[in-house]
């Protein structure tokens, strides 16, 4: 089961709230206004060691001549299609309606496990008003306060007990997973034919673990890595597909089981909010990531200042996570195609890397020595040791006297010299700052 989760129910329940108590942020706007959340956004979340992906969608509105309602319910209905497990959420202040009862016959008709969540469950009167909700046929409630995170728990506790936790199989465990992923049309299904051939030597289908994915062990040209194709996943035919909406999530799948995304962009559009989408997923996720700036051979009068102009211009879009490697390739006249996959690698093997402990002490700690962090109120922090977290993708952890007064600035300021040092291109890090 892929792990991602979808909020749906109708307007003003609460669902925006949740999505930012789920994700630790504010990325969604949250007003008591029907509509508001019309984006979808995309964040991630982690629980008891399990991490999951969480799609925020619109209110659902049945019967509605809104142009932008209409679109909200063929989001919804696609993510309750493709996500791995639904939290419905609803109003203990309002009761059941005729919306939440549409929203249930959905569910049901889509056999998904899902949750159903009673929001703004604030005291005790409100957690006997939320036994009205059983007569929705469920056999449990989990009363929340998404404002004051009261209740989400046991409400997480329960999520992620869906999720199950696949890993690769011995013998190919350590075999870089590439996904190649972009919106519709940017020439995804071109280059995976073109990388591929008629003429490859060892390429066997592989059942992927997330539902529709296909997994090809590509063995060709000194390369030896899982190819994760999302280019052939049929189309649901009971969804009148928002091809847009439907693109991130199968992205978003992809990019799960991933190493390193091969993150295609159409060059005679450019980074449009769509592509921007993916790639904040990609960066969420801690991936490795190659741009790929696509039929770049339809781009007329290009020369090389024009192509470091446009460079120049996505590095701006796609900031501040800007090293990342760019390259302009053409499926067509198969330009740069095999270097694509060279610099797939070799971000790999920079998310892969680990630095020994004393060379990091040696290295950071002369840094820290010549450019102390910044005193605050009088009191002066004094780092005193580093090491390499062993996670999947790069984390450093700084200990320190006062953690909590390091500033954000003093933060990119460490992951900046750790990037100009070491070989991090393409590769999202984090730094923590912890008590010594």
């Amino acid at each position: 089961m892929s792990n991602i989760v979808a909020i749906v129910g109708r307007p003003n329940v609460g669902k925006s709230t949740l999505f930012n108590r789920l994700t630790g942020g504010r990325s969604a706007i949250v007003e008591e206004v029907s509509g508001v959340t019309r984006d979808r956004i995309y964040g991630t979340s982690e629980w008891n060691g399990v991490e999951f992906s969480v799609i925020d969608t619109g209110g659902y509105v049945q019967g509605s001549d809104d142009i932008f309602e209409e679109e909200i319910r063929k989001q919804v209905e696609i993510a309750i299609e493709e996500a791995g497990v639904i939290l419905f959420v609803v109003d203990v202040t309002v009761g059941i309606t005729d919306l939440d009862e549409s929203v249930m016959n959905l569910l049901r008709k889509s056999k998904k496990p899902f949750l159903l969540v009673a929001n703004k469950v604030d005291n005790n009167a409100r957690a006997n008003d939320a036994f009205e909700f059983y007569s929705l046929g469920v056999e449990k409630i989990f009363n929340i306060s998404a404002n004051n995170g009261s209740g989400t728990g046991d409400l997480l506790d329960s999520l992620v007990s869906n999720f199950t936790v696949e890993e690769a199989p011995e013998d190919d465990s350590d075999i870089p997973r590439i996904a190649v992923v972009g919106k519709p049309n940017v020439g995804k299904s071109s280059f995976i034919n073109a990388i591929t051939g008629e003429e490859r030597n060892i390429v066997t289908p592989i059942s992927g673990t997330t539902r529709d994915s296909i997994d090809t062990r590509f063995n060709l040209f000194g390369f030896d890595f899982k190819l994760i194709d999302t280019a052939g996943i049929r189309k649901k035919s009971k969804v009148h597909e928002d091809l847009e909406f439907y693109s991130v999530i199968r992205s978003v799948r992809s990019i799960e089981y991933s190493d390193v995304c091969i993150f295609m962009v159409d060059a005679t559009e450019g980074i449009q909010k769509q592509d921007l989408n993916i790639f904040y997923v990609i960066e969420k996720n801690r991936k490795g990531v190659v741009v790929l700036i696509n039929k770049w051979d339809l781009i007329a009068d290009k020369d090389t200042m024009s192509t470091k102009e446009y460079e120049d211009r996505v590095r701006e879009q796609l900031a501040p996570f800007k090293d990342v490697p760019i390259l302009f390739t053409s499926t067509v006249t198969k330009q740069r195609l095999h270097k694509a996959l060279e610099k797939a690698m070799e971000v790999y093997e920079n998310r892969v890397q680990k630095i020994p402990t004393s060379e990091l002490n040696n290295f950071c700690l002369s840094i820290i020595e010549k450019n102390p962090p910044p005193a605050l109120k009088g009191k002066y922090i004094k780092i005193k040791f580093a090491t390499q977290l062993p996670t999947h993708a790069p984390a450093f952890a700084f200990f320190c006297n006062l953690p909590q007064y390091i500033p954000e600035s003093y933060k990119r300021f460490l992951e900046n010299k750790l990037r100009a040092h070491y070989n991090f291109e393409g590769v999202p890090i984090r730094i923590f700052f912890r008590k010594k």
